[in-house]
Parts: structure tokens; sequence; C-alpha cells
């Protein structure tokens, strides 16, 4: 991480794109990731017992998604379907937007830039939680992950690019907002800038080691700097 502030990189951005796990909805706080990890892992030895074993090893079940390839096309689309009927119910149970994050986007939208969620979350899980809290009139675009290509979530650029298209934004103008590293990897890789969200304790250093142009700890850092500018 550079000596970027967080005004000066708002100030060169011209389209916000916002991660979605982390910086808007805490998707699994009511339906815990590792009860669906399970769920997974247990749809997947049924296609491939070697493989289903391997995932019992993980409570992501993004990984688990990443797995299965290896189990062949309905390996794939069975995980697929299934992961994304999960985030759907979950975000229906995790409670309200991640303090800060109404505000932020209220302000993004204020403040005339372009905005879009680019999330490896399915678009349906999105839309819903969107929907449910009434915020879809604050984004330009939603950009979930690609159905049955998991290889095209971030750290790859794919849904980056995507959403710099789809907002006709060049990804050099482009800033996103996310909580992990693979976001700011994505990021990097496109050109872009982004924000890191420390939104739990050691994520900080993390960040900032990835190439973050600027870590805040807060959404409503990020609400804030947005309104003043």
């Amino acid at each position: 991480m550079g000596s970027n502030t967080l005004s000066g990189v708002l100030g060169a951005t011209q389209a916000l794109l916002f991660d979605f796990d982390g910086p808007i909805c805490d998707v699994f706080a009511g339906r815990p990731a590792p009860g669906v990890a399970r769920h997974l892992a247990e749809t997947l030895a049924e296609y491939d017992a070697a493989l289903g074993s391997k995932a019992h090893g993980t409570d992501d079940p993004m990984e688990i998604l990443r797995l299965a390839p290896q189990g062949g096309e309905p390996a794939l689309r069975a995980i697929e379907e299934e992961l994304t009927k999960a985030e759907v119910t979950a975000v229906r149970l995790a409670g309200p937007p991640v303090p800060g994050a109404v505000a932020a986007l209220e302000a993004a939208r204020a403040s005339g830039r372009k905005i879009a969620i680019v999330s490896n979350n399915s678009t349906a899980c999105v839309r819903a939680f969107l929907m449910l809290h009434e915020l879809s009139h604050l984004l330009d675009a939603v950009v979930g992950r690609v159905p049955y290509w998991p290889d095209a979530m971030k750290p790859d650029p794919h849904s980056l690019l995507l959403a710099s298209s789809e907002l006709e934004t060049h990804p050099h103008g482009c800033t996103l907002i996310g909580d992990s590293v693979t976001d700011i990897e994505a990021t990097k890789a496109t050109g872009g800038r982004s924000i890191g969200l420390a939104n739990k304790p050691g994520k900080e250093r993390a960040l900032a080691d990835a190439g973050a142009d600027v870590v805040v700890t807060s959404m409503a850092a990020v609400a804030g700097a947005l309104a003043s500018t």
C-alpha cells in the first residue's frame, strides 16, 4: 500500500464497484457457512466419493465450488445449483446491510458516480438481498459469478472487466471496495484501484500487503469520504 488517502482514491474514481459479502451483506450470518459447506460436500460425494471427502476438509462453500469441476460437469452443475439455493436462503436470514453500507451506496449515487456490485456470490442471491432491503435503485449493475465457471471468480478479473464494460467506464477509472485479498488481486489485474475493508482483526496488514491502494476499517469511513468529496 502506498501513500494514498481515501479521499485521493475516491477523487480519481469514476465508477465504484462494491464486493457483496463483507462490504454490503454478511451473507452467512444467519445460516453459517460451515453448515452450507457440509451440505455441499455431501452432495459432491454423491458424484465422487474421494472428492467429497476432500471437500469435507473445508468450511468454505466457495472452495467446494472450486473443487467441483474435478467431479465432472454433473457434479459442477449440482454444486452450483445447491450453493445458489443456499445463498438465496442465507441472505434472507442475514439481517440488515453492513453498517455504513447503505450510506456509502447513497453517497456514491449522490456524487454522480456509476455503481455496481461485483461478487463471487450468485447474482440471484445479490438481487434477492437488494430487493429485500429496497436497495436496487442505487445500483447501475450487478455482476455475480458466472454459473458453472468457478475459475472466473475473483481473483480472476473477469467480473470486474464485465462490470466496467456494463458501466461504460475504463477499468482504470474503477475502484473496487473489497474485504478479501482476492478482491485486491483481481483489481490489480485490471489496472484499477482498490479500497480494502479490514472488517476483521488481521485483515488490515493482509490487504495492505496484497496491494490495496488504501485500507479502511468500516463502510462508514467510505460513506463519509464520499459525502465530503
